[in-house]
């Protein structure tokens, strides 16, 4: 038994298929109506993704180990408004010795431009890995100074460096380098020879 197509129902489809598709195209050729963000926006925007960025890189890179009192002792668990303000725990070794430094009054003193090439040509004495920081790249660099400069200034400056020969009050880490082994002590082989082999 076969059933009757209706005489109007090929019209309609095909009235139907027409609406459709005449939508389609009418609303494809409308310019798109969205207003593209304001240089400003696009400003603020730009840095609040490198303020989170520096945040990020200054947490893992370890920055806060030594730049932060009482960090490495709390696991990490310091608010962000007491990093990085220096420590006057002393690293005491044959360069003398050191303090981290209170980067966020270092970072007041600094344009971004002044910190960039410092930061990028950065040698200074143990236990500060400046290698870290020159191998960073430019707009990492530029991230962390963001973040720091986000934070405002805050806290004392570090205690000056030491030279060789005086003993630091106390607290410090005193770093003793181990003497080489003099030869023909026990143990020491002469220089040139092979450890025995079995």
């Amino acid at each position: 038994m076969s059933n009757p197509v209706s005489p109007m129902f090929l019209p309609l489809c095909l009235l139907s298929s027409l609406l459709l598709l005449g939508g389609c195209q009418a609303s494809a050729s409308k310019p798109a109506t969205t207003t593209p963000p304001s240089p400003a926006t696009v400003a603020a925007t730009e840095t609040t993704d490198a303020t989170a960025r520096g945040e990020y890189l200054i947490r893992v890179a370890g920055c806060n180990d030594c730049h932060t009192a009482g960090y490495a002792e709390r696991q990490g668990e310091v608010p962000t408004t007491q990093w990085l303000t220096g420590s006057p725990l002393g690293y005491h070794g044959p360069w003398g010795t050191t303090y981290a430094s209170n980067l966020r009054l270092r970072m007041q003193e600094m344009t971004e431009a002044q910190w960039l090439a410092y930061s990028g040509n950065l040698r200074t004495r143990p236990i500060m890995p400046d290698f870290t920081l020159r191998a960073m790249s430019e707009a990492d660099r530029r991230a962390i100074y963001q973040f720091v400069r986000s934070l405002g200034p805050a806290g004392e400056a570090a205690p000056a460096y030491l030279p060789p020969g005086q003993t630091p009050p106390a607290p410090y880490f005193s770093l003793v380098l181990p003497e080489a082994q003099a030869q023909g002590a026990p143990g020491a082989r002469p220089a040139g020879d092979a450890p025995a082999r079995n």
